[in-house]
């Protein structure tokens, strides 16, 4: 016996927010001549796993934030934070139980929190899937990189920055989570 359901639908004004003009207009609106432009390349480079997953050293790059209590705020919940943001690659150890917060970023805080660390830091997940031998193990540092919003910056200084990094782990995967 099959039992009908009735499909419920969406009210008119749930769609999705239009981030992407949002933040073109707050990029005019602070006095740039020119709307952000988001990164987009052709050309994308795609490296194969040389082993597999399962023997793997997984690093977790993070756009997340050190916590610094002098930087006011930065609990789930709390307002933008532009003072909680860093301008420099950091490295820390995993094993540290780091406390990383996600205040200095801006997203929707209408209709999430960041009450759930595992959503914009899954280091907790990731060793529970080296516990279970879903990867080989987990990288001793994992790396911040910073949201400062250009392009030659990230490209010219930070990225290498985090792959010199990456090397030094003797990672073979890097799971990248921007907040």
């Amino acid at each position: 016996m099959s039992t009908r359901v009735d499909p419920v639908f969406a009210l008119e004004d749930d769609i999705p927010i239009p981030y992407m003009q949002r933040t073109r207009d707050y990029y005019l609106a602070l006095g740039f001549q020119n709307p952000y432009r988001w990164a987009h390349f052709a050309d994308v480079p795609f490296t194969p796993l040389s082993k597999p997953l399962a023997r793997s050293r997984v690093v977790l790059i993070s756009t997340a934030a050190p916590f610094r209590p002098e930087a006011g705020d930065q609990g789930p919940g709390a307002v933008y934070n532009a003072a909680a943001k860093f301008y420099r690659v950091y490295s820390t150890a995993t094993d540290s139980g780091p406390d990383v917060r996600i205040s200095h970023v801006g997203y929707d805080r209408k209709h999430t929190t960041a009450a759930d660390i595992n959503s914009y830091f899954p280091l907790a997940r990731l060793s529970d899937a080296a516990a279970a031998g879903r990867i080989g193990s987990v990288a001793p540092r994992f790396h911040g990189a910073p949201t400062n919003r250009s392009h030659r910056v990230t490209m010219e200084t930070d990225a290498p920055e985090i792959l010199d990094r990456c090397r030094d782990d003797h990672a073979d995967v890097a799971l990248l989570v921007p907040s």
